[in-house]
C-alpha cells in the first residue's frame, strides 16, 4: 500500500490558524507579538528562510522587525544590536539567522541574546532548561516533529526512537526531548562515528533522519512501518529544475514509502511545522509565559 504520507503543510496551517488567533487576544490587551529577525549577510538558504519566517509573521497578525546587515558587519556591532533589542520591551523575540560569517562567533552572539526572548532555544540557559525538564521555550523544529507525531496518532511512550544526527539543532535537543517523561521513548542517537548504521536504522520504530546528506537513508534501512521524519533540506543539481536545483531529503523518498508505515516528506514536511512552532514560541514570549 506504501506509507501515509504526513503533511507538514496542513497541520502547520491549523497552528498557524490558532497563532493568529491568540495574536490577537493579545492585541486586545495592548500587546503586538513582535519577532525581530536579523540576517547577516545574503545567503541565498538563510534569505529564503528569513523570507518564509517573515511572510508567517505578518499573516499572523504580528510584527517582523526585519533588520539586514552587511556581511562584513563587525562582531561588536552585532552584539550591540542585540543588546538594544534585549533592552526594547516592545520587541518579544530575537531570531539571529544562522550560519553566520566566519568572522563572528556564533556562540557568543547565541549567548547575547536575553533567555527570555530566545525563542530558537538556542541560548545555553534554555538549553539547560530542556536538559533538565524545567519550563520553558521549546527548540522549533523539535517541536514541530512532537506535533506532527502527535497529528498522526504515532505512539512513541515505550517506542525506539533512532536520531541519526548530533546537531544542536535537531538531533541533540529531539533525542533529549523525546526522551522526557511526557513523551516517554527509548532514544539511540547515531552520527558519522556510528558504525554499521542500518544496523541500528532497522530497529528503529521512528526514525528521524537530521545529518544534512541527501539521500543518505535507503529503503533497506528502514524498519517494515515505522515512522520516518526526514528533517534534511539539501540543494541538488538539476538543470531540469527552474531554479537549477531540487530540494531533497535526508531520506530516499522513493524507496522508503514503500517500507514506511509514515513519512514526510522534503518540502512540505518538517519545514512548515518549524516555522508554525516559532511563532508560538513569541507568543508564549509576549505573553510572558515561558
Amino acid at each position: 500500500m506504501g506509507a501515509i504520507i504526513i503533511d507538514g503543510k496542513a497541520t502547520a496551517a491549523k497552528h498557524r490558524e490558532q497563532a493568529k488567533e491568540t495574536a490577537g487576544c493579545l492585541k486586545e490587551r495592548g500587546i503586538l507579538p513582535c519577532l525581530a529577525v536579523i540576517l547577516v549577510g545574503e545567503d541565498p538558504a538563510s534569505l529564503s528562510y528569513v523570507t518564509a519566517k517573515q511572510k508567517a509573521l505578518n499573516e499572523a497578525g504580528m510584527e517582523s522587525r526585519d533588520i539586514r546587515l552587511d556581511a562584513a558587519t563587525p562582531e561588536t556591532e552585532l552584539l550591540t544590536l542585540i543588546a538594544s533589542l534585549n533592552a526594547d520591551e516592545n520587541v518579544h523575540g530575537i531570531l539571529v539567522q544562522l550560519p553566520l560569517p566566519k568572522h563572528v562567533n556564533e556562540q557568543a552572539v547565541i549567548a547575547a541574546i536575553d533567555p527570555r526572548k530566545d525563542v530558537d532555544c538556542f541560548h545555553p540557559v534554555n538549553v539547560g532548561r530542556l536538559l533538565l525538564g524545567e519550563d520553558g521555550f521549546l527548540p522549533c523544529t523539535p517541536l514541530g516533529i512532537v506535533h506532527l507525531l502527535k497529528e498522526m496518532n504515532i505512539n512513541t511512550h515505550g517506542t525506539h526512537v533512532v536520531v541519526v544526527g548530533r546537531s544542536n539543532i535537531v538531533g541533540k535537543p529531539v533525542s533529549i526531548l523525546l526522551a522526557r517523561r511526557d513523551l516517554n521513548a527509548t532514544v539511540t542517537m547515531c552520527h558519522t562515528g556510528t558504525k554499521d548504521l542500518s544496523l541500528f536504522t532497522q530497529q528503529a520504530d521512528i526514525l528521524i533522519a537530521a545529518v544534512g546528506k541527501a539521500g543518505l537513508i535507503t529503503g533497506g534501512m528502514i524498519k517494515k512501518g515505522a515512522a520516518v521524519i526526514d528533517v534534511g533540506v539539501n540543494r541538488v543539481i538539476d538543470s531540469s529544475a527552474a531554479k537549477g536545483f531540487r530540494l531533497k531529503g535526508d531520506v530516499n523518498f522513493e524507496e522508503a514509502k514503500e517500507v514506511a508505515g509514515w513519512i514526510t516528506p522534503v518540502p512540505g514536511g518538517v519545514g512548515p511545522m518549524t516555522i508554525a512552532m516559532l511563532l508560538r514560541n513569541v507568543l508564549a514570549a509576549a505573553a510572558g509565559n515561558r
